[in-house]
C-alpha cells in the first residue's frame, strides 16, 4: 500500500468514527448551552484534537492490566468493561488490555472499526459497513451478533449487548432473564446504553425510554427531559441535559448519584459504582467509590473522552498528532 493510500484510509476512518461519535455522544455538545463561550471554545478543541488521535489515560484497579494503557497513541474512543479496557484507533484497528479470560482482548485483527464498547465478558466493534464484531468465548451468553446490519451504534452491558439501527430501532442478544433485550418496539432512538440487565435508550425527542431490572430505580426515566445523553452503569442511569446539568436516578450507596450540583458537563459516564463527568474546560468531576483509585481524577487537564468501567477510569487526552 502506497503512502498515500495509507494515508487516505486514516482520514476515512478519522471522518467514519467521527460520524459515530457524533450519532451517539458528541452531537450533544452542539445542543448544550454553556453560557460561557471559551468553555464551549475549549471543548470544541480538545475534541477536534481527539478526532485525529490522542493519548489514553487511566486510573483505578489493575489487578489484571486494564490500566495499562499509557502507551496508547492515536486513539479516538475507549471503552472500560469489567476488568478490561478496550481502545479504538484512527486507522479502524483496536487495541485490548487486561483480564482476557474469555477471549474479550482478542481484537488485535481487527480491521475497519468504527466505534468500540467492553462489557463484563467480551468486547464488541461496529464496523465501518455497519455490521458488528465479538471477541468472546464464553460458552453461556454467545453474543451472536454476525447477523446484525445498518448499525450505527453499540454498546455492551454486563450479559447483552444493544446495536442501534440507522433507522432509529433498536437490536440486543445476550442474557434477557430481566427483560433488557425486550426492546424491540422502541423507535425514534438517537443513544442507547447497556447497563447491568438493564438498558437505556435516548429519543429524538430528549426523553428517555428504559428496559429491565428496576430493583433501585435505576429505570425510573419517564419524567426526564432535555436529555442530550444517557449512561447506564451496574445500578444508577446518569442523563446528561442540554443546559449542561445532569440527572441520575437507582442506587446511591457509594454516593455515585451524589452529582445535581454538576455544571458545564459535556460527557457523563457510569461504572459499577462511580461517575465521571466530563466538563467544557477538559477537567473531570467524580463521584462514588472510589476504592480502588478510580476517581482520583481531579489533576487531570484537557481531557476530551472519559469512560466508567467497573473500578476503573479511562480517558483520552487531547493531544493529537495533526
Amino acid at each position: 500500500m502506497t503512502d498515500e493510500k495509507r494515508k487516505n484510509k486514516k482520514i476515512y476512518f478519522i471522518l467514519t468514527a467521527l460520524i459515530i461519535i457524533i450519532a451517539s455522544v458528541g452531537f450533544c455538545a452542539a445542543r448544550i448551552n454553556f453560557g460561557t463561550k471559551p468553555h464551549i471554545d475549549k471543548y470544541s478543541e480538545l475534541r477536534d484534537n481527539v478526532d485525529a488521535g490522542g493519548t489514553a489515560v487511566a486510573v483505578g484497579d489493575n489487578k489484571y492490566g486494564q490500566c495499562d494503557v499509557s502507551d496508547w497513541q492515536d486513539i479516538v474512543a475507549v471503552s472500560a468493561g469489567g476488568e478490561h479496557t478496550a481502545g479504538l484507533r484512527s486507522d479502524g484497528t483496536v487495541v485490548a488490555v487486561g483480564d482476557n479470560r474469555t477471549g474479550q482482548c482478542d481484537v488485535s485483527d481487527w480491521e475497519d472499526i468504527v466505534a468500540v464498547s467492553a462489557g463484563s465478558d467480551h468486547t464488541i466493534g461496529l464496523k465501518s459497513d455497519g455490521t458488528v464484531v465479538c471477541a468472546n468465548n464464553n460458552s453461556i451468553y454467545s453474543y451472536d451478533v454476525s447477523d446484525w446490519r445498518d448499525i450505527v451504534a453499540v454498546s455492551s452491558g454486563f450479559d447483552h449487548v444493544v446495536g442501534l439501527k440507522s433507522d432509529g430501532t433498536v437490536i440486543a442478544e445476550g442474557d434477557n432473564s430481566s427483560g433488557e433485550c425486550d426492546i424491540s418496539d422502541w423507535k425514534d432512538i438517537t443513544a442507547v446504553s447497556a447497563g447491568h440487565s438493564y438498558t437505556v435508550g435516548l429519543k429524538s425527542d430528549g426523553t428517555v425510554v428504559a428496559a429491565g431490572d428496576n430493583y433501585y430505580g435505576q429505570c425510573d426515566i419517564s419524567d426526564w427531559e432535555d436529555i442530550v445523553a444517557v449512561s447506564a452503569g451496574a445500578n444508577a442511569t446518569v442523563g446528561l441535559k442540554s443546559d449542561g446539568t445532569v440527572v441520575a436516578v437507582g442506587s446511591n450507596y457509594f454516593g455515585e448519584i451524589d452529582i445535581s450540583d454538576w455544571q458545564n458537563i459535556v460527557a457523563v459516564s457510569v461504572g459499577y459504582s462511580h461517575t465521571v463527568g466530563l466538563k467544557s474546560d477538559g477537567t473531570v468531576v467524580t463521584a462514588g467509590n472510589n476504592d480502588s483509585g478510580q476517581c482520583d481524577v481531579s489533576d487531570r487537564e484537557n481531557i476530551a473522552a472519559i469512560y466508567a468501567g467497573g473500578d476503573t477510569t479511562v480517558g483520552i487526552k487531547s493531544d493529537g498528532y495533526r
